[in-house]
């Protein structure tokens, strides 16, 4: 297994460098030195020497992949996807363009994200499994063709009308909880409930389908037909049997949320106003801060790479069968 994982991490190598590449070469082919420069200075009485000045001392004056006038390997390394990109695979992560230290801002960022990520998703996953399991257990009955509408009603409203539908309602008419902000020490829940509920709710619907669709699946294999002969119960074939076999899917879809943990929710923290890395990232984008753009993006490719690892060797522990070879 440790071989495995090695040698995972040497492949994890050309794909963080070829994520820096593409997420290079996307953000300058829409921006230049000098639209950041300006965005940065202000767009009013901005002089070409200001320009030049800003530019030079945050090194974007030299070339971007190559530098001609270079020679050796300084023509590789005299540039700007050297200066910018590669020192992060030491996760230095530099200043932004507004000179804040962005590894600081991370780890400040990170509880507000994390304390919604988290809650979210655990609460959402139990949710989900369980009222899909619930669907299973009645299918083919009203009950179940009633869940599978209100699951395909929900998946088909946007998640914007949930959070602008709880503010208005729970907030603004009940006031039961703050329509926005954050707070930390025991005032926190007050500010993290609606968020945490509200991203629960607005998921639930297609995580309940696609849950039902994977145990529908196993319920219909030998082994279930097995067990029934046998005489167990609906409930112990289900939840005993089906539920353990069909922990291989439901570990690989867990796995694609793993970086939104750490990354929090764009739009749940944009819309809320909660100082966690989601706002960041998008306030980053808006003032095309490119040193913060880069960081998260980068963050968040490692992470998916663990994620993916962290999967692979959740499978021999639910599945004997499994090599990691």
């Amino acid at each position: 297994m440790f071989a495995y994982l090695f040698r995972r991490l040497l492949y994890a190598l050309p794909i963080l460098l070829g994520v820096n590449i593409i997420t290079f070469a996307l953000f300058f082919v829409v921006n230049t030195p000098d639209d950041m420069a300006r965005m940065q200075l202000g767009t009013k009485r901005v002089t070409p020497e200001a320009i030049e000045r800003w530019k030079a001392d945050r090194g974007y004056d030299k070339p971007l992949f190559f530098n001609e006038s270079a020679s050796g390997a300084q023509a590789l390394t005299d540039t700007v996807f050297f200066d910018k990109s590669i020192r992060m695979f030491a996760f230095d992560f530099g200043r932004a363009e507004d000179g804040r230290d962005i590894a600081r801002e991370i780890r400040m960022r990170m509880g507000p994200s994390l304390a919604i990520a988290i809650p979210t998703f655990i609460l959402g996953l139990v949710a989900s499994v369980s009222f899909a399991l619930m669907l299973v257990f009645f299918r083919a009955t009203p009950l179940d063709f009633w869940g599978v509408v209100i699951c395909v009603a929900m998946m088909s409203i946007s998640s914007l009308f949930y959070i602008i539908g709880g503010q208005w309602l729970i907030s603004k008419v009940w006031h039961l909880v703050p329509i926005s902000g954050y707070d930390g020490g025991l005032d926190a829940p007050r500010f993290l409930i609606l968020p945490v509920l509200l991203g629960v709710i607005s998921g639930i619907g297609s995580s309940t389908r696609w849950y039902r669709t994977i145990f529908l699946e196993e319920i219909s294999r030998d082994y279930v037909r097995t067990a029934r002969a046998k005489g167990l119960s609906e409930r112990v074939v289900l939840f005993r049997h089906v539920l353990k076999n069909a922990m291989i899917p439901i570990l690989t879809g867990v796995v694609v949320v793993i970086p939104m943990l750490f990354m929090g929710s764009l739009i749940i923290e944009s819309f809320f106003g909660i100082p966690g890395l989601g706002s960041y990232t998008i306030d980053a984008i808006q003032s095309q801060d490119f040193a913060v753009v880069r960081a998260m993006v980068f963050i968040g490719s490692v992470l998916y790479i663990i994620g993916l690892m962290a999967t692979d060797v959740s499978y021999t522990f639910v599945d004997p069968r499994v090599r990691l070879q």
